[in-house]
């Protein structure tokens, strides 16, 4: 488990209910906020914030920062004071068509 990014503490195991700790994105890097720091410190503002919508509901997995407000999402090595792009329209759509040149077998 990774510590508070603030103070250091380390989560205990988890009680029935939502998770008192909040989650967010800081230099690019997932990070846990625990309780108390979010009582102490104006937490949020030391977080990511999207371009396109300023929230801080920013979430990391696979390389990719996502936000969770509007769905801009920026891939590995952005969000780090770069800008982070939205998906490019109609990319599904090229991505599958490729797999099905690819993939496609003619009948003899």
């Amino acid at each position: 488990m990774m510590p508070c990014y603030r103070c250091g503490a380390r989560q205990n195991d988890p009680v029935r209910g939502p998770s008192p700790w909040k989650r967010g994105v800081r230099s690019g890097e997932l990070v846990l906020v625990c309780p108390d720091c979010q009582r102490e410190h104006d937490w949020t503002s030391d977080l990511d914030r999207c371009p396109s919508c300023g929230s801080t509901s920013l979430t990391r997995a696979l390389g990719e920062t996502t936000c969770k407000t509007c769905g801009t999402v920026a891939a590995s090595g952005e969000g780090r004071g770069e800008p982070m792009h939205e998906s490019a329209p109609g990319l599904s759509d090229e991505v599958a068509a490729a797999l099905e040149r690819a993939f496609h077998r003619r009948e003899p």
